[in-house]
Formats: structure tokens, C-alpha cells, sequence
């Protein structure tokens, strides 16, 4: 039997004659655009691909230790069923924290002595609009004065309400579940993931990607975060971009507001770097930068694989700087003390009912509210 007349073997029963017109066929038809998972998945086979280049036949190892290097914490277990209800139309909330424990490798970036606590020295709601095209993030002043609810930390441990306390002594009570549960309080949405990292984390990460460039319109002068930058364009190692995010005192009024300011900058600034490094082109590099991403994070145990958390970050990728609105929660500060601030509850209520109903959020809901001066003095490059 010639070639030409063997049957197709792909549909029992059919001739080779009858399966071509079938396949010239499809040829005419659109295909259907690519789905946020096939996206996700595609991302993560690239980053699969180029593992395998790096390891060979030793690819399975490299999984494993980065699967190894991640820590995760199960929030739905410590908190339980009493909680907000998660959205049904497609959008996420992630609670987003940078710790500044003293222990470990932290303590002589952070200054001061290890005393076994840890607090949130960065918080951040980023939320991802239905369709994974844009987000909206809102930074909670580390200052903010909020009555924390009681809480059952991811040991088991209990720990009682606390009334007009700062904002980031529920991570120090708690850990990640009371901050979790605090935050859910405060804003009665649900948070469907959380991400922790590092003082330590946070300088490698910037250092293995060559670091991060932005320009400053001001002088930045603050030995408390050992950071001097001049007016003008830098490309930030990973020690300077720490001390950025962590400044107060050389920028703005010296509040927590103004380093939000400034953190927010960074963040944009970060996300337009990563777009431009070529991940793919370097194996070695894209693995260097897993092993140190995967070492710097905490994660919540739904998000706690690298298979799952590339997956996660896959739906994402197509989020960058400009596809993002950021925003301080609204506050007043503090007629009692300057140095804490307030929930301006009537504005805040707008920022919550529009991240619920996946809406944008309001210009008026930060109109009149504190702000830290400090805008506009950092911006990607």
C-alpha cells in the first residue's frame, strides 16, 4: 500500500482523503486566544525549559531545591471559616509583607539588636482585577493605629484583641495569619493569597538583576538607612534599594507615609527592570534568580510549590508598571502623637467597596488626606 493511500491513523474508520479535507479545514478557522492558563503554563514550561538546559539529567534535583527553599505558612487553617467571603468574579487579593526580623542574615541590614520579634515593615493589598490585566495596590502605613482582633497564629497559639495598637504589631503578635486576619478586619475583603520577604532576600534579589535604575529630584540623605544618593539618575545596587524602601528621614515630612511614597516608586521602577532582563536568553541567570526569589519568600500553602507559585506569577506577568494604580489607604494623622496616623474610615470605605465590586478606585478617596511629601521624588528611569 502506498503512503498515499494508508489510512489516517488518527480517527478509526476514517480515509486518509475524508482526515485531510478535515484538517484543511481547521486550517481556516481562527485560533482562539491564548487563556491566562495556558499563559501561566506556558511560562512555566519556558522556566522548566531552561532549568533543564542548566541541569540536565539533574533537573529533577534543581526542582526539588527550590521547591526546598520556599516557606509557607497555611493561613486558611489558622484562621478557619470566619472570614470574608473571596470574590466570585474573577479578581484576587494578595496581602503583600516585608519583614523586618532582626534574626539571621537581617540583623546587620536592619539595624538594632535581635530581639525574636519581627514586624511588618512594609504592607501592601494588591489587588488583580478580573481578566489579570491590571491591579490596584494599597500600601497600610506600618503606623496606623487599628484595633487588632483576636487571632490564632499558624502554631495554634491564641492571642487576645488589642485595642488602638499599631498597625504592624499584628504581625509581631502573630505572625503572617494575624496580619492576614487583621488586615480582613479592617477591610472586610477577603485576602486569597500572601507574600512575605525579607531584608536579606530583598538586597540579593536586586543584586542578581543588576540592579534597579531610578531617578531622584532630590538629594537623599539618611544614615539611619545608610543611604546617600545624590539628585539624579542611579542604578541602585541591592544595598541602596534597601535603604530606599526603608528611608523616613531623608525625604518628605519624615513620616511612614512619605517611605510609602518613596516604596511605591521602587515597586514601579522594579517591575519595568524585570521586564527588561532577558530571563529566558540566560538559564543560569533565570535559576540564579528562582533560587534567590525562593529563599526570600514566605508564601501561603495554596502558592507554596514552584510549580504553583510560577503558575500564580504567570497569570500575572502581564501586569506591569503602567497597568498598576497605587494608593496610600487613607489616614489623618494622629492628633495625640504625629508620629501615628488614623483611618479616615469615610475614604476608606470607598477604597474597600470599589476593590470589592472589582471596581477602579476612586480619585475622591485620597483627596484631603495625609500624604508623607514625599511624591515624585523617586521614578523609574
Amino acid at each position: 500500500m502506498s503512503a498515499e493511500s494508508t489510512p489516517d491513523p488518527g480517527i478509526p474508520g476514517e480515509t486518509g482523503s475524508t482526515s485531510s479535507r478535515r484538517r484543511a479545514a481547521a486550517k481556516g478557522r481562527r485560533r482562539k486566544p491564548p487563556t491566562g492558563r495556558r499563559r501561566a503554563l506556558t511560562a512555566t514550561a519556558w522556566t522548566a525549559a531552561g532549568i533543564v538546559v542548566l541541569g540536565g539529567a539533574g533537573a529533577g534535583y534543581l526542582f526539588l531545591k527550590l521547591n526546598d527553599n520556599l516557606k509557607t505558612v497555611d493561613i486558611n487553617q489558622a484562621l478557619g471559616t470566619d472570614r470574608p467571603t473571596a470574590a466570585d468574579n474573577g479578581s484576587e487579593n494578595i496581602l503583600v509583607l516585608g519583614s523586618d526580623t532582626r534574626a539571621g542574615g537581617n540583623k546587620k541590614l536592619g539595624g538594632g539588636t535581635d530581639d525574636g520579634s519581627a514586624r511588618s515593615d512594609t504592607a501592601m493589598i494588591v489587588h488583580v482585577y478580573q481578566g489579570h490585566k491590571t491591579a490596584g495596590v494599597v500600601s497600610i502605613p506600618r503606623d496606623t493605629l487599628v484595633d487588632r482582633p483576636e487571632c490564632t497564629d499558624a502554631q495554634g497559639g491564641e492571642h487576645r484583641a488589642a485595642h488602638n495598637v499599631m498597625f504592624n504589631e499584628s504581625y509581631g503578635t502573630g505572625g503572617a495569619a494575624c496580619a492576614v486576619k487583621t488586615v480582613e478586619s479592617l477591610t472586610g475583603l477577603r485576602m486569597d493569597h500572601y507574600l512575605e520577604v525579607d531584608f536579606s532576600g530583598f538586597q540579593k534579589l536586586i543584586d542578581d538583576l543588576g540592579g534597579v535604575e531610578v531617578t531622584t529630584t532630590k538629594a537623599i540623605h539618611d544614615p539611619n538607612s545608610h543611604l546617600n544618593l545624590a539628585a539624579g539618575t542611579h542604578t541602585l545596587d541591592g544595598q541602596q534599594a534597601l535603604g530606599l524602601v526603608r528611608t523616613r528621614h531623608g525625604v518628605g515630612d519624615g513620616s511612614d507615609l512619605g517611605r510609602i511614597q518613596l516604596q511605591q516608586a521602587f515597586v514601579k521602577a522594579l517591575l519595568t527592570q524585570i521586564k527588561q532582563v532577558d530571563l529566558f536568553g540566560n538559564p543560569k541567570k533565570l535559576y540564579d534568580l528562582a533560587d534567590t526569589a525562593t529563599k526570600a519568600v514566605t508564601t501561603d500553602s495554596e502558592i507554596g510549590s514552584v510549580n504553583s507559585l510560577l503558575s500564580f506569577a504567570g497569570g500575572l506577568k502581564g501586569i506591569g508598571a503602567g497597568q498598576m494604580h497605587m494608593i496610600t489607604m487613607p489616614v489623618q494623622y494622629d492628633s495625640g502623637n504625629a508620629n501615628r496616623v488614623v483611618i479616615d474610615e469615610t475614604k476608606a470605605r470607598q477604597v474597600w467597596n470599589a476593590l470589592r465590586a472589582d471596581r477602579p478606585i476612586p480619585a475622591s478617596a485620597t483627596e484631603g488626606t495625609a500624604t508623607g511629601e514625599a511624591k515624585d521624588v523617586v521614578s523609574a528611569s
